[in-house]
């Protein structure tokens, strides 16, 4: 310091003001820190791939985030955490317990995740052995059957909802009984303690590998539809535009790394030149192996695009079935500063 202090004495009036400008600079410039962000995922499944090459690439580090990972069993209790203040984002399934919390203005889809669409094997429909020896061997035969649940108006739930209307299976032979988690619903499968479940393909295969259940077919085989949003609590929507704008930015550049990994021209599935490393990447945050994940990678829109006609279409389902008590306008819940509205072929 001493040496320091010398130094400046030397130096003239004019030349004091600008080092003394220029470490002024340096030190601001080295002292600052990045933003922390925490995110809420669904940990397990391909969906999040995004967030996670976003990461590990610096995709955030370069918008000056410095996101953290926030893992749950299902996708209400992320956005119960977003409106409490503990995430910041939510990236996960669609559940009536969200509608509900943006029916009372609390939260706001800012982007779309990952939908699903032909060809993309993320989510199955499964039955236990048991039930399967007794005549539940395709999606058509779940009337008359238990079929677990993450909690009553989960994702899965509406996905359950989208078969009994395809398959034109009446809603009330089906009984959907909530299990709090992908374990215990695995666990239940397994034991035969219920007859069929919707899960994530990566999560269910090493069980369906050993022949512990049996797969019969893809939630993609029965309809299009939205799986997932980016949401975020309605007060850091309206107050605090910068860090969703760069949250986004830095999500979009992970989605354009994922859709060229895993989607080709035509929009069918495929396993590009890039796919093995961003399978790794994926392997490496949820704690899977690149084999278990492969098999069932999800359709995500780089562009963050949102289908809003399905959105009004899973509000009305979750609505007629008391899940959602009070309704919202579609339009309102997406909001058009942030998300970009998928526009039909």
């Amino acid at each position: 310091m001493r040496n320091f202090a010398n130094l400046i004495r030397r130096m003239g009036m004019k030349a004091t003001r600008i080092g003394l400008c220029v470490v002024m600079a340096s030190l601001w410039l080295g002292g600052a820190r990045a933003e922390t962000i925490k995110i809420g995922l669904f940990k397990g499944i391909s969906a999040g791939g995004p967030v996670y090459i976003a990461i590990d690439r610096g995709y955030f580090a370069a918008e000056n985030l410095d996101a953290q990972l926030l893992f749950f069993d299902a996708g209400e209790p992320i956005a119960v955490a977003t409106v409490s203040g503990d995430v910041d984002f939510g990236a996960a399934g669609i559940s009536a317990g969200l509608y509900n919390l943006a029916a009372q203005g609390a939260l706001r889809i800012i982007g779309g995740m990952n939908r699903d669409v032909p060809g993309f094997h993320a989510v199955g429909f499964f039955a236990s052995n048991r039930a399967a020896a007794s005549g539940v061997t395709s999606m058509k035969s779940f009337a008359g059957h238990t079929s677990g649940v993450t909690t009553v108006g989960s994702t899965y739930h509406y996905a359950l909802g989208l078969l009994e209307e395809k398959a034109r299976i009446d809603s009330k032979s089906v009984r959907a009984v909530a299990l709090q988690g992908m374990p215990n619903i695995l666990s239940a499968l397994t034991g035969g303690q219920v007859d069929t479940a919707v899960l994530p393909v990566p999560f269910a295969t090493p069980s369906l590998n050993r022949g512990d259940i049996k797969l019969l077919g893809y939630t993609s085989d029965v309809a299009p539809w939205q799986m997932g949003v980016i949401w975020t609590a309605t007060k850091t929507a309206n107050g605090d535009p910068d860090r969703i704008q760069r949250f986004l930015r830095a999500y979009r550049k992970g989605g354009h790394d994922y859709f060229e990994a895993f989607t080709a021209a035509d929009g069918s599935s495929r396993v590009g030149p890039t796919a093995p490393a961003i399978l790794s990447i994926i392997a490496k945050y949820t704690h899977q192996t690149v084999e278990q994940i492969k098999p069932g990678i999800a359709f995500v829109d780089p562009e963050a695009r949102i289908d809003e006609a399905d959105i009004a279409n899973q509000i009305a389902w979750f609505h007629s079935g008391g899940m959602v008590k009070n309704t919202i306008d579609a339009k309102t819940l997406i909001d058009k500063r942030y998300a970009v509205k998928l526009t039909p072929r």
